[in-house]
């Protein structure tokens, strides 16, 4: 079947919708900063400066997450979570990739430009063995705790992976427990996947994976099952 030819129309449809997201003033996302959480993902040395997976592209959202956790912070906002890999050494997932962020290790530690905001100390941090922010983490724990929450901030790496599962995670937990006024927004500026070109991937035995083509994609997934996507949080 003729794939890329069938879904050029799509692609063009989904890079304009792309091209389209609106910018969204805080001031219209908080209204009390108490109902109000920011969730990073992932955004920790592994991913951004050490090790196998650590990809450039990842790096560069450093910066804007850094400017909108400290714009949160000065609208009031308290709640910060951060998912983030700490795996053990045997962990199943290095079955489908290279062993990363083991526990205790350099590649598990937040990234310094986070840790260095006068306000670490009131991060919350749920480490992970897989994907899934959800599974085995004490999320769901942390969100029954906390149901006066009902706007999410969903921010980190990597778009079609982890973020599309804790964006997802948030939402569908909203729609099954029939929370009509939760909101999970997702900053297009502030997530990003890496990218392993086809000559790459072959070469090494590796899946391909074409990072600005999934990170479209799986924003405009979200988008289509309830997650509110923004080009940028502004203040």
């Amino acid at each position: 079947m003729p794939l890329a030819k069938d879904a050029r129309e799509f692609i063009n449809y989904v890079e304009d919708w792309l091209s389209r997201l609106p910018a969204l003033k805080l001031s219209k996302l908080i209204d009390d900063p108490a109902h109000v959480a920011v969730f990073s993902v992932d955004i920790i040395r592994g991913f951004c400066t050490d090790g196998p997976l650590a990809s450039p592209r990842i790096q560069g959202i450093v910066k804007p997450i850094v400017k909108l956790f400290r714009d949160c912070y000065d609208a009031g906002v308290r709640h910060f979570v951060l998912t983030q890999d700490a795996h053990p050494e045997d962990a199943v997932e290095f079955a489908q990739y290279p062993p990363h962020c083991i526990r205790g290790q350099v590649e598990a530690q937040t990234v310094p430009e986070l840790l260095k905001l006068p306000f670490a100390d009131q991060f919350v941090v749920l480490e992970k063995n897989s994907l899934s922010s959800a599974i085995n983490t004490g999320l769901d724990a942390w969100l029954d705790r906390h149901s006066d929450v009902r706007t999410f901030i969903v921010v980190g790496d990597c778009t079609d992976l982890c973020t599309h599962q804790l964006a997802m995670h948030l939402r569908l937990r909203a729609n099954a427990l029939q929370q009509r006024d939760v909101r999970v927004v997702v900053p297009e500026n502030c997530v990003q996947t890496f990218d392993t070109p086809v000559k790459t991937a072959r070469k090494q035995g590796v899946p391909a994976h074409h990072g600005d083509l999934l990170h479209a994609i799986f924003l405009y997934n979200m988008w289509t099952n309830g997650v509110e996507v923004v080009k940028k949080i502004t203040r």
